[in-house]
């Protein structure tokens, strides 16, 4: 599928934004990428590494030119930037993101843009737990789902067109509510982040010179904790209502586990990780 954009500006480069850039070079891509950011030698960086082809610290000036302008900053500075550079996004614009809290930003960030520029929600379902243009991959989001959450209001063209993008980069869109979206994702892409940050700290409260015993499941469960915090306390803040309310089902299980082995009771034991185990299978058949 042929990408319709000619200049994109991408405002963050990082693990995201990097691999975003990557990923359209790879697939073919003859416009010009420009990365915006406050980080000076990080944008140098990577236009010496062939990620993008002009860098700027001036977000205003960076989206003048762009036909696509791609968010890959973490969510609580969307806003923020949105505002100072609203006035000079061009007509026939669209605006997108690689988020991972979609309600909030939809809501925020739609009625702020320019007359003639769509915005359109996005959360690639991709990701690795380091960060920077370093990880970034021109494969990353290859064969992953992207989940795009349109307003009721969005522009009908726009969303077909960040769609088609999406697929050209060889992602699998799927559309969905933006409320919706933050209710799935609270469950099984939040809270699994805060409960391996939580692992971690109450392993190193138990005795910090443990933690280098553990093995490849202790790394399994928390590789995750790698991931960038001040990421992730801005997805916290952003969905803290739907990640409450998993947190609280989560703290209700361990209590329901802890229970049973102050009671001594195995049976019971195993037959809550048999059904854990049947359920974690579902993962494996998707």
């Amino acid at each position: 599928m042929k990408i319709t954009f000619n200049n994109i500006t991408i405002i963050g480069v990082g693990l995201m934004g990097g691999s975003f850039a990557l990923a359209l070079k790879a697939k073919g891509f003859k416009g010009k990428i420009t990365g915006a950011g406050r980080n000076r030698k990080n944008l140098i960086k990577a236009k010496r590494l062939g990620i993008i082809d002009d860098y700027t610290t001036e977000y205003a000036d960076s989206v003048r030119d762009a036909d696509l302008v791609l968010f890959a900053v973490p969510v609580g500075r969307v806003e923020t930037i949105v505002k100072s550079i609203r006035k000079d996004i061009k007509k026939g614009a669209i605006v997108t993101d690689v988020g991972s809290v979609k309600a909030q930003i939809v809501r925020k960030i739609g009625p702020l843009m320019p007359d003639k520029v769509g915005f359109v929600g996005a959360h690639p379902i991709a990701g690795r737990e380091c960060s920077g243009i370093d990880c970034a991959t021109a494969d990353l989001y290859q064969n992953a789902r992207c989940i795009i959450t349109p307003a009721t209001d969005t522009n009908k063209p726009a969303l077909k067109k960040v769609i088609g993008l999406w697929k050209s980069l060889g992602a699998k869109p799927v559309l969905m509510d933006p409320v919706e979206h933050d209710l799935i994702f609270g469950a099984v892409s939040h809270l699994p982040h805060v409960v391996a940050y939580a692992l971690v700290n109450s392993i190193m409260k138990v005795d910090s010179g443990i933690i280098r015993h553990g093995g490849r499941g202790l790394r399994d469960m928390t590789r995750i904790a790698l991931s960038p915090p001040e990421l992730w306390r801005d997805i916290c803040a952003y969905n803290r209502q739907n990640l409450l309310r998993t947190m609280k089902k989560f703290s209700s299980s361990v209590s329901h586990l802890t229970g049973l082995i102050e009671r001594s009771d195995w049976a019971a034991l195993e037959k809550e990780f048999r059904k854990a185990k049947e359920a974690r299978q579902l993962l494996e058949s998707d």
